[in-house]
């Protein structure tokens, strides 16, 4: 009888119930029914086992590293940053909005966030500029799915937390499947730059920034190191290759030697740029270091994901304070207070769905479903294809939080044992449902768009259509070529 959980959840999402309470209120009336009484008992225990977790505290953390970053005028620089560098492409500042949802992914991890803080900036430009609103939405809604693909990505830790993978596997698989979809978005604004006459290329640069000193050193210095870091790391790669050991302090040696010549090179490349690029690209480098600091931390061991969430945060409340100087006090209640409202949300739909594991558990429903994929076909390559379409349906009218913690334990330990790699798994059904986040009826970001935009759903998902085309390419390039999303993680040494 516990084999209708899932019926009875989805009969609860049709008639308006949240998902938190449908996670908890199905499995229980099964329960009850099946004379289980003891096994409820256990089942609303494990809504606060579920959450009380040290990996899943990377998800506040991450929250509210974003919105410090947010509130601190983030946002507006990395525009800057990008119509510096896009806007002279044909349908310019529709670039800038694809490649400013990749930037802002390594800050934030949310679609929703992404959509929100860079749709009410981008969109009226672009509308100002000659585009149409519903195009402008359109591209917004559909390059913010990129914000959980590129680490760091809340849907993933969730992944991670429930399947029991690596956070770090995972945020590094998601590297190359988050550009291939950025990369595919422009793509597709370039075909239609002629056919429905975008607006002209036009670079734009505002003129006559200025810079605080301490920001101006920051930049200096960090860009320096970072090239340092880039040189030495390709250093290291050759030598490795030759198989010529390196001390401790030579590689100490290399890295100054390294982080002069980096001087002098950014010295050399000054004069072939003007003076309000410069500043541009430099008032862009403490926003842009969040990203460095998280991968470049988890990758040479420095801290765990959940660490790195943390020096995030004491990143952002620096760059904030003592750089920018654009948060003051009295604002961080305010910033607590949201990212605290956000992490309970999804933190409770995390221990409510790890209370409705277990009835999964009790009600063998992975071992039937297992049987019954198997029944469709014993070829990997089919049964991946199907269980695509399965994942994108279920993306339309479900969260992809939910959908992951519902789905995962069912789904995965199916095709891990017909050898699908776990972690490539993982980003099949991690995409997969973060583009959900923008199809219709149901997709989260074109609510957001159209409240944003003040335009209709209905004519957003329409002109969204082209841009889901390309985003779904992408899903099956994954699918059937691992190395897209596998090749990063095991070149670090965190998947076989």
């Amino acid at each position: 009888m516990l084999i209708w959980f899932l019926p009875v959840f989805l009969v609860f999402l049709m008639i308006g119930l949240p998902v938190f309470f449908g996670l908890l209120a199905a499995p229980g009336i099964l329960l009850w029914l099946n004379g289980q009484e003891r096994d409820i008992t256990l089942l609303y225990r494990n809504v606060y086992n579920g959450m009380d977790s040290f990996p899943l505290m990377a998800i506040p953390f991450f929250m509210l590293a974003g919105e410090l970053m947010n509130k601190g005028g983030i946002t507006t620089r990395l525009v800057e940053f990008s119509q510096a560098l896009m806007g002279h492409l044909r349908g310019g500042l529709a670039h800038v909005n694809i490649l400013s949802s990749m930037l802002f992914a390594g800050l934030s991890g949310s679609a929703v966030a992404d959509t929100s803080a860079l749709g009410s900036m981008l969109i009226p430009a672009m509308e100002k500029q000659g585009y149409t609103r519903r195009f402008a939405a359109a591209v917004t809604a559909a390059s913010s799915v990129i914000g959980p693909i590129i680490p760091p990505s809340g849907i993933m830790i969730i992944y991670a937390y429930v399947m029991g993978e690596s956070v770090a596997a995972l945020f590094l698989a998601g590297i190359v499947p988050g550009v291939m979809v950025g990369v595919g978005l422009m793509m597709v604004v370039r075909l239609m730059a002629d056919k429905y006459d975008l607006p002209k290329a036009q670079r734009i640069v505002h003129t006559g920034q200025t810079m605080a000193p301490v920001e101006f050193w920051f930049s200096l210095i960090v860009l320096r190191i970072n090239l340092a870091f880039l040189l030495t790391a390709i250093a290291f790669a050759i030598t490795g290759a030759l198989g010529l050991p390196v001390s401790g302090v030579a590689s100490v040696v290399l890295f100054a030697v390294l982080f002069v010549m980096s001087h002098f090179i950014l010295v050399s490349l000054r004069g072939a740029v003007s003076h309000d690029f410069r500043m541009v690209c430099k008032k862009a480098v403490a926003p842009l270091q969040t990203p460095i600091i998280i991968l470049g931390g988890i990758l040479i061991g420095v801290f765990t994901p959940t660490e790195a969430a943390a020096v995030a945060v004491a990143y952002a409340l620096i760059i904030g304070f003592f750089v920018l100087h654009s948060i003051k006090l009295k604002e961080v209640p305010g910033i607590l207070n949201r990212a605290g409202i956000t992490s309970a949300v999804v933190l409770l739909l995390v221990g409510a769905a790890m209370a409705f594991k277990t009835v999964v558990s009790l009600s063998h429903a992975p071992e039937i479903m297992a049987d019954f994929v198997l029944s469709l076909s014993e070829n990997p390559l089919i049964l991946l294809f199907l269980i695509n379409i399965l994942l994108f349906i279920v993306g339309m009218f479900l969260d992809a939080g939910p959908a992951i913690i519902i789905l995962g334990p069912i789904l995965g330990p199916i095709f891990t044992s017909m050898g699908v790699d776990p972690i490539h798994f993982a980003i099949i059904m991690s995409v997969n449902l973060t583009i959900g986040l923008a199809t219709p009826p149901m997709g989260l970001v074109l609510f957001v768009a159209a409240s944003v935009s003040k335009e209709r759903v209905e004519t957003i998902a329409k002109a969204i259509l082209p841009f889901l085309a390309v985003e779904i390419a992408v899903i099956f390039l994954i699918t059937y070529i691992p190395a897209l999303s596998m090749t990063i993680p095991r070149l670090t040494g965190f998947a076989n």
